[in-house]
């Protein structure tokens, strides 16, 4: 099975746009698909405690149990310039959640039998 890159660039201000990229990232975990999920801009807080857990969308499955799939199964990355400018360090984010910049995903998107898909 191929592996998959899915990177967010909306939070809970876009909340349709959200939960689709962590359903699609927690549908291919669950698929057995090798999963990278990046957050970005907005999307950066959803790595923070609490904060999916209070994210809410009519007839989406809750974002916490999505994100916690994910990072079971896959891995799950915050841009290190969208943290930077948010002030979250490591310290700050759920456990094993990595803050990692543009070359990683520039490396892990153009690898071989990878698809890439941005939200």
């Amino acid at each position: 099975m191929r592996r998959l890159v899915v990177k967010l660039t909306a939070g809970a201000d876009e909340p349709e746009r959200c939960a689709q990229a962590f359903t699609v990232a927690a549908t291919a975990v669950a698929a057995g698909a090798k999963v990278s999920m990046w957050l970005t801009g907005e999307a950066s807080w959803l790595a923070t405690p609490d904060r999916a857990e209070q994210f809410m969308l009519p007839l989406s499955a809750p974002l916490a149990d999505l994100r916690d799939l994910v990072i079971a199964g896959g891995l799950l990355s915050v841009c290190s310039q969208c943290a930077a400018r948010r002030n979250l360090g490591s310290a700050d984010l759920l456990p094993d959640i990595r803050i990692a910049g543009a070359a990683t995903f520039v490396e892990e998107a153009l690898a071989d039998d990878v698809q890439a898909l941005v939200y």
